[in-house]
């Protein structure tokens, strides 16, 4: 994996680590009022007690915790996928099929439902492309968490970090067959693949490891469904966005690099331009240590671009700000113009 895609999946830790903080529920008098919770928690206070002393305290660190898996779920996840592959989120609208392929479809779908046929991609596929006449029915909107196109293929990818239940795995099916026939027929030459990705196994020992026949046991329905083509897990998910193998490995090397109990005080270090002058070392420790790399060539360029400032006002303004702004967001603005000074 190039620098450059470390950094800006390290830019992703930093953002997700830094607003997990800016809410962690330091105050107990400012914890939120839960008087079910509360009420219901209090049968377990015994057992609560063992491990946290205060119920209010426990009930807002459960919520904090979801914040979290919301986080990482809904935004972590996508936007690394997006940055691996090169990819984005895409939503379609007003997508057309022809009434062969609407047919074919809820046949494929009430075939799986009631067990009397087996999903096999190839033969889906091949049912649906069949006729790829001129659309006359709209096909239901969808959209694609990760999507990206090359010259002889599209692929999208649905990511999932929860259970599905039956219904959703049957919702999901009949997306993925109605998004690949309306774009077949959009982009007849084309190869369309639709995937189902889950970033990890959670029954898996190993933390980058998969088994796909027992994850396929632990979802709902998923054999009825779903063919194991459709479906990409843990490891696998990442190796394929980034055509290389290891990607899950060094994502979390990433995130074990920075994700430290000191780092906000880090954070708060680099982020105040003026500690470049007064602790150099340290700055670039961090930075190195962070996958900053653009931050460290500023860096080891200041005294460079500090003489350009002497005579270019904008430039001693851009020099002093922060590498964040106020919604965690790095500043891309900010960095490339300095780098454009080199």
């Amino acid at each position: 994996m190039d620098a450059l895609k470390k950094e800006r999946i390290a830019l992703e830790v930093i953002k997700t680590l830094k607003s997990r903080f800016d809410n962690f529920p330091e105050d107990a008098l400012k914890n939120r009022n839960a008087p079910f919770h509360a009420a219901f928690l209090e049968a377990f206070k015994v057992k609560i007690e063992k491990y946290v002393t205060d119920i209010p305290i426990f009930v807002s660190l459960a919520s904090w915790m979801h914040g979290l898996n919301t986080s990482v779920g809904q935004s972590f996840f996508e936007n690394v996928a997006h940055v691996l592959c090169d990819g984005e989120k895409r939503k379609f609208h007003g997508m057309l099929i022809n009434s062969h392929q609407q047919s074919t479809i809820s046949n494929i779908i009430s075939s799986l439902k009631n067990g009397n046929r087996v999903p096999i991609l190839s033969k889906e596929n091949d049912e649906i492309f069949f006729s790829l006449a001129n659309g006359n029915v709209e096909a239901p909107n969808f959209s694609a968490d990760v999507y990206y196109e090359e010259e002889d293929k599209i692929i999208m990818i649905e990511l999932k970090t929860v259970k599905p239940n039956s219904d959703i795995s049957r919702e999901q099916k009949t997306k993925f067959l109605n998004g690949k026939a309306s774009l077949k027929a959009k982009f007849p030459s084309k190869e369309i693949f639709f995937f189902l990705g889950f970033p990890f196994d959670p029954l898996h020992s190993k933390k980058c490891g998969y088994d796909k026949d027992r994850f396929f046991n632990y979802c709902v329905d998923f054999k009825k469904y779903f063919d194991h083509e459709e479906i990409l897990l843990a490891d696998e998910l990442w190796n394929f966005l980034s055509q290389e193998t290891g990607t899950m490995e060094v994502i979390l090397s990433i995130i074990n690099a920075i994700a430290k109990p000191d780092f906000m005080e880090e954070f708060k270090f680099i982020n105040d331009a003026k500690n470049i002058e007064i602790d150099n070392a340290k700055y670039s420790c961090i930075l190195e240590k962070w996958f900053l790399q653009r931050e460290l060539n500023v860096v080891n360029n200041f005294r460079v671009l500090k003489s350009q400032s002497t005579e270019k006002k904008n430039m001693q303004r851009i020099l002093s700000q922060s590498l964040f702004d106020s919604q965690n967001e790095y500043k891309e603005n900010r960095i490339n113009t300095l780098l454009n000074y080199l």
